[in-house]
């Protein structure tokens, strides 16, 4: 399978949606209005956030953040709906909602408390009944197995959630050594991706997320008025190689 990235002006754009994934074929069109975004999953594995589509002479032409890529049809295995939460006003790093159970969690798990509130930002947007199409539940995104072995025993209750989340969190900067893009890397996609591919995976979703929760990280810590007190560790950024992951991880 080989995907071709090509440049893209997104001013006209006719973004064409299917009617079921089963069917992969282009069944109704929407101008103007913004319409959600999709992932697009390839057979190799790949998860691809596409805002805009279309099926020509087999292929799909894909929109994607600064530009699009084709990929054949017979590569794409599924099309699903992209997760979609409530929006809320931008908020300060002072005033983000549960700030109290937040900090407190990064009090006791030693992770810089911007850092748990941007990974919640792009998790749910602060939504503590989000519920994604992989069954990912609460503020932090919790999988079902994940949430049970760190011993949560309500995951929609917002203090459980975010002590879990941020227990793993800080499992994870410990595994990779505070690298900041492989934690978020691993926090999306798993560790087991992050081994094997020894990087952040070659997944758009994953690449966009890391981007999207450093991004939101970068503007948090900013905004801290200077001299106020932050977290004994800095996540870094220089991303070289995974650390090994330990059994019965």
């Amino acid at each position: 399978m080989r995907l071709k990235l090509k440049s893209w002006r997104s001013s006209g754009v006719v973004s064409i949606r299917v009617a079921t994934a089963a069917a992969m074929v282009a069944a109704c069109v929407g101008l103007g209005a913004p319409a959600r975004a999709e992932y697009f999953v390839l057979r190799s594995g790949a998860r691809l956030h596409v805002s805009g589509y279309e099926l020509v002479d087999g292929k799909y032409r894909l929109q994607i953040e600064g530009g699009f890529v084709e990929a054949q049809a017979e590569d794409v295995v599924a099309i699903e709906p992209e997760e979609v939460f409530v929006s809320n006003p931008p908020v300060t790093a002072a005033k983000s909602p549960y700030r109290d159970l937040i900090e407190a969690a990064g009090s006791r798990y030693s992770v810089d408390a911007e850092l748990i509130a941007s990974v919640i930002a792009a998790e749910s947007n602060f939504n503590p009944k989000a519920i994604s199409r992989r069954n990912a539940r609460g503020l932090m995104q919790l999988l079902p197995q994940t949430a049970a072995r760190l011993g949560v025993h309500n995951i929609f209750d917002p203090a459980e959630n975010i002590d879990a989340g941020t227990h793993y969190l800080s499992d994870l900067l410990a595994l990779y050594k505070n690298d900041l893009a492989l934690t978020l890397a691993a926090y999306n996609a798993g560790p087991l991706r992050v081994q094997q591919y020894g990087r952040v995976p070659p997944f758009a979703e994953t690449q966009m997320y890391v981007r999207k929760v450093r991004t939101a990280y970068a503007k948090r810590k900013a905004a801290i008025p200077t001299g106020a007190k932050t977290a004994a560790v800095t996540p870094h950024d220089s991303t070289t190689t995974a650390a090994v992951l330990p059994a019965g991880s």
